[in-house]
């Protein structure tokens, strides 16, 4: 169907985000981080239309993972200040678009890669902790040296604790995160620059060494966060099929390839979750279900099962009351 109105209307599988529920994890960002407190990452939505309602709440400056997430948002009208965190190699198709890019930079390569393709401005990527990118500390003021000898804007550094987002003791969670903001803040010290941008849905409310935080999660969320006690909701369901009905299982229309398994399994509501194989879930619901029915999947991990779907729907109970597209996926 090209236009559903209620859920039963859907092709399963279908993503599907309660707006009200969206609407007021939204609220509650920008309350806690207003303005250029946050600069939320859209690798966790990949959706311009959501980007623009985080715009619309006073969160105009972005966190981008890819060049093609920069390149839509500049597309879009959001390129007052995109931050490619990230990275990059080949920046040829960033200097020619017509936004503020800042590129992340942790090495020499990474540096003469954005002087070729016609970066103006970069951040120091610092290794805080998470065994990933970013340059050792003791090295960002050697880096940023080097690139503003290379004709480099040198806007501050950048960290990310991402291996402590999901740490359930926040209490230690604190002490870990104040632990590699200090890194942080040393290198800072070396490297000079307004901005020092960390941080992510699991500790935005615990870095307050950060100047910006770079959390994405936190507007649709998934039950792997949802386990941390923290104030938003989990807005993002896939909605499903039953196929098939057995004695003891049932068979949904909703596998690996419409869920992001890293996190663990997904959950569904009054029913036991045995696996997914690539387009099935296969699960025991308590009661039990029909052929035909409909059933709420709540994934693991929010960013990646965005990035396998086209599109979006809004809903309000059971009803579609929008649809927007997942237009920055790819690369």
């Amino acid at each position: 169907m090209l236009d559903p109105k209620t859920i039963q209307d859907l092709p399963t599988p279908a993503l599907v985000a309660d707006r009200d529920a969206l609407e007021r994890n939204l609220a509650t960002m920008a309350k806690a981080l207003p303005a250029a407190r946050l600069r939320p990452h859209v690798k966790a939505h990949k959706c311009t239309a959501l980007a623009w309602r985080q715009a619309e709440l006073g969160h105009r400056n972005f966190t981008c993972a890819t060049v093609r997430e920069v390149e839509g948002m500049a597309a879009a009208g959001l390129g007052d200040d995109l931050l490619l965190a990230n990275e990059v190699l080949d920046c040829s198709r960033l200097g020619v678009l017509d936004a503020h890019v800042t590129v992340a930079v942790d090495s020499e390569a990474t540096i003469e890669a954005a002087v070729r393709g016609g970066i103006e401005q970069c951040l120091i990527d610092v290794n805080v902790g998470l065994p990933r990118c970013g340059c050792a500390p003791g090295d960002a003021g050697r880096l940023a040296d080097l690139a503003r000898s290379r004709g480099l804007e040198v806007r501050g550094v950048m960290g990310y604790e991402g291996h402590l987002m999901m740490v359930e003791d926040r209490a230690a969670q604190k002490l870990s995160t104040a632990e590699s903001m200090a890194l942080l803040l040393q290198a800072h010290g070396d490297v000079g620059g307004e901005l020092v941008s960390a941080g992510g849905t699991g500790t935005y409310d615990l870095n307050e060494a950060a100047s910006e935080i770079q959390a994405g999660s936190y507007a649709l969320m998934d039950t792997a966060y949802a386990k941390l006690g923290l104030p938003f909701e989990l807005a993002l369901t896939v909605v499903a099929s039953v196929i098939s009905v057995s004695e003891k299982w049932s068979v949904a229309d909703c596998g690996l390839k419409a869920l992001a398994m890293d996190h663990g399994d997904p959950e569904v509501d009054g029913a036991r979750v045995w696996f997914c194989s690539d387009e099935h879930l296969t699960f025991a619901p308590e009661p039990a279900l029909e052929v035909g029915d409909r059933i709420r999947v709540k994934p693991a991990h929010v960013d990646p099962t965005m990035a396998k779907h086209e599109a979006l729907y809004l809903v309000s109970g059971d009803q579609v009351v929008d649809r927007w597209e997942i237009d920055l996926r790819g690369w």
